[in-house]
């Protein structure tokens, strides 16, 4: 359980709202040396205790909940001076058994984290349930919240032909009034009010009346509040948020001049924003797999640290000086495409590579991945319900963990390149798959070569699209040309999802619900299983 052999062909840390596509490597803020010869995997079971803990403790009373967290507390630290007190009993001169692993120090720390998520957990929930918020919700109220505007307004489809346009707008709450009582608020509050909405920009403080009604149970939502007013603008957004809203304005206005598929997907690939993805292109971009090119993940941030440490390289800065400049580029993306589920992922992700980078630690990209689960769900412990959070784990953890091994499986036949370029999306595909199964109860059978084929564009169309958005604001001329060469690509991933969404039998139907995504995910490791161990069980009965 220590540590898995790393293969020549591991996958970089990447994520995706569906199936990846592979990202580039991101150098390290030394000088390149040879890349580790083990995986570290043993803070993936920490992480595994730690996300069934933080669904759980959503879901149960705070009281309940800090008990638990007392009991898990001392008995993990009662299992880790234990384990210690035998160390120190053993004779140095009788020779023992090597231990298989540290068993005893994973059961522990396991321990101490669930009574951190619990601790934590509880009292964010604790401090949900206080206040008139809960009681409003609860009694289906008219109240008025006062917050602050989280990400951009969602225009609604009308509900029957001819009626008025509606927007949904997320807004983090913390006042709340109702019947001339007044109380403080801590949640998110799914706002649903008039076209007018659409028009706040995030960062805004906000206060707006209506009709309060309860969220779903063990979600981040706390309440809905249904509005029939325009918002009454409390404050504009702070100078940071402002200039993030500025550069994606830019953005979609270079979008805007490009023709077809190109302006559609331009501002998708650089900051997330669909808004100008036409309806059909959407769905086949669902059908060939290819969603998550328009979802920020960890992709973006490879590039973005890859630019940032090349260049820092190349003037021969400081290694504490290139892990500051990666930190912040990738912190001003991070307000740039707004914290979603994946982007706290692959952004926290990549803050405690670089930390253990600074440190003079090597990179084990699971380590990372499994620190990264811990510290968020104990921030936050509502992302361990969120699809987007659980598609970008377990698809970082898949390429990590399975893109080596199947790259080898191939390397034999396709040569190293060509079997890594396939062996990312397939284990993406394999472990992702069984999750997308519970939104569409249909397995897209395109979705591995519809990636390799969009793979070469989604690095250019980022990285020029990006860069267009800077320089936008200074020199239109030079911004247009950068758009254009992010436009072809765009163009060219476009062309990829429809013709895989077109050709026949893109997508098989698959029983629904949890019964077909358990028979997909068996059936996903009976082929890793083929593919990887049953290679590795034939090589060794030759010899």
């Amino acid at each position: 359980m220590t540590a898995l052999r790393a293969r020549p062909g591991t996958a970089p840390d990447t994520d995706a709202g569906v199936v990846p596509a592979p990202p580039p490597t991101v150098p390290a803020l030394d000088e390149v040396g040879d890349p580790p010869s083990t995986v570290d995997v043993r803070l993936l079971p920490v992480a595994a205790v730690a996300w069934i803990v933080a669904l759980l403790v959503v879901r149960v009373p705070p009281r309940a909940a800090l008990l638990t967290a007392l009991l898990c507390f001392v008995v993990g630290v009662g299992v880790l001076a234990s384990g210690r007190r035998a160390g120190r009993d053993e004779q140095p001169h009788v020779r023992r058994t090597p231990r298989r692993g540290p068993v005893g120090p994973v059961v522990a720390l396991c321990l101490v984290v669930a009574s951190a998520v619990l601790g934590a957990g509880a009292s964010q929930t604790s401090a949900r349930d206080d206040g008139l918020l809960p009681g409003l919700a609860q009694t289906g109220a008219v109240g008025r919240v006062e917050g602050v505007v989280v990400g951009d307004p969602t225009v609604l489809p009308p509900a029957w032909p001819g009626a008025p346009e509606r927007v949904r707008t997320l807004v983090a709450v913390d006042r709340v009034s109702a019947r001339g009582r007044e109380s403080g608020a801590t949640g998110h509050v799914l706002m649903l009010g008039p076209s007018s909405w659409g028009t706040v920009a995030p960062g805004a403080r906000v206060a707006a009346s209506g009709r309060v009604r309860p969220g779903e149970t063990g979600r981040r939502t706390v309440a809905v509040l249904l509005s029939s007013g325009a918002p009454d603008v409390v404050s504009e957004p702070p100078a940071p948020e402002a200039a993030a809203s500025r550069f994606r304005d830019g953005v979609r206005s270079l979008g805007a001049t490009l023709p077809g598929d190109a302006g559609a997907l331009f501002a998708g690939v650089t900051v997330g924003d669909t808004s100008a993805v036409p309806d059909d292109l959407g769905v086949a971009l669902r059908a060939s797999g290819l969603t998550h090119v328009t979802a920020v993940s960890g992709a973006h941030f490879s590039l973005v640290a890859a630019l940032v440490l090349t260049l820092a390289a190349a003037i021969r800065l400081p290694r504490a000086a290139r892990a500051g400049l990666t930190v912040a580029a990738m912190g001003a993306l991070v307000l740039v495409v707004h914290p979603s589920p994946s982007v706290l992922r692959a952004a926290a992700m990549g803050a405690v590579a670089l930390l253990g980078l600074l440190l003079g630690r090597p990179h084990r990209a699971p380590a990372a991945l499994g620190a990264t689960v811990v510290l968020l769900l104990v921030a936050d412990p509502w992302l361990a319900g969120e699809v987007g959070f659980v598609l970008s784990v377990l698809a970082t953890a898949a390429l990590v963990l399975l893109g080596g091994p199947l790259a080898d499986r191939g390397a034999g036949v396709l040569g190293r390149p060509v079997a890594t370029a396939l062996a990312l999306p397939v284990a993406a595909q394999l472990v992702c798959a069984p999750v997308i199964l519970l939104l569409t109860p249909a397995v897209s059978l395109y979705a591995v070569p519809a990636n390799v084929l969009a793979a070469p564009a989604v690095a250019p169309a980022t990285v020029l699209g990006l860069a267009a958005g800077c320089v936008a604001p200074w020199w239109s001329a030079g911004a247009e040309v950068l758009a254009l060469g992010a436009g072809a690509a765009c163009w060219w991933i476009g062309a990829v999802a429809r013709v895989a969404a077109a050709a026949p039998g893109s997508q098989v139907a698959w029983l629904p619900g949890w019964t077909g995504a358990v028979l997909l995910a068996v059936a996903g490791a009976c082929v890793l299983r083929l593919l990887v161990v049953g290679r590795e069980a034939s090589e060794r009965s030759r010899r």
